[in-house]
């Protein structure tokens, strides 16, 4: 194989993995409610009504409407890459710092962080279809106690 062609492979396997690793999130983005009649959330959790997923340049917006462990509505907000590393998050009274990071192009995990210290884990599911999204939570409240979820989010 000559120098030209192996120029041209390399290029090509590289646009490729940029295409792959763009693509990994594209059906996540839009807007999800949550199917109350699916979700199984323990006593107590905040529960997440509303998630919406945007572009923003390189990075991906996800904004959330729901309400927190007390029942009172919050909205917060977090804007980043989905590449593992931590990115502020405001708005949510439990967490203040989360990363995202594409699994495939059907998952993601998510790592929420108060204070530097782990708060919980989320694996976020796309159905085949790209219609559901499963959101399987583990982690630890404000007292310290296990707790874990199963949330089922519809496309709107």
């Amino acid at each position: 194989m000559n120098r030209k062609s192996f120029v041209r492979i390399g290029v090509l396997l590289l646009l490729a993995a940029g295409i792959a690793s763009a693509a990994g999130y594209d059906a996540f983005i839009g807007t999800w409610k949550i199917n109350e009649g699916k979700s199984k959330a323990a006593a107590g959790m905040a529960k997440n009504s509303t998630v919406v997923y945007t572009k923003d340049g390189d990075n991906v917006r996800v904004a959330i409407d729901g309400t927190d462990a007390k029942g009172q509505a919050y909205h917060s907000d977090w804007t980043g890459k989905l590449d593992g590393k931590d990115y502020a998050l405001t708005g949510d009274p439990a967490n203040d710092m989360r990363s995202y990071k594409v699994i495939n192009d059907h998952t993601l995990l998510a790592t929420s962080k108060k204070g530097g210290k782990e708060v919980n884990t989320a694996h976020i599911v796309l159905s085949a279809d790209g219609k559901t999204r499963t959101v399987t939570l583990s982690g630890t409240d404000a007292s310290g106690a296990k707790i874990t979820s199963t949330q089922i989010y519809d496309k709107q």
